[in-house]
């Protein structure tokens, strides 16, 4: 399983260096806020998307 160019042996070890970091209380946390952060990004993605269609077809009629 491939994370764009990242392998899992990458992932293995950004991971672990990240629990070095932070340690194991903060990761929850953090793993957290990154997945809301994404979600509220990709949602905005989907409303930008959803109104450049709406006004495409305004333009078309």
């Amino acid at each position: 399983m491939g994370f764009g160019r990242l392998g899992m042996p990458e992932l293995i070890l950004i991971l672990a260096i990240a629990l070095v970091i932070f340690g194991p209380s903060k990761l929850p946390e953090i793993g957290k806020s990154l997945g809301k952060a994404l979600k509220e990004f990709k949602a905005g993605q989907d409303k930008d998307s959803d109104e450049k269609e709406e006004a495409d077809e305004k333009e078309d009629k």
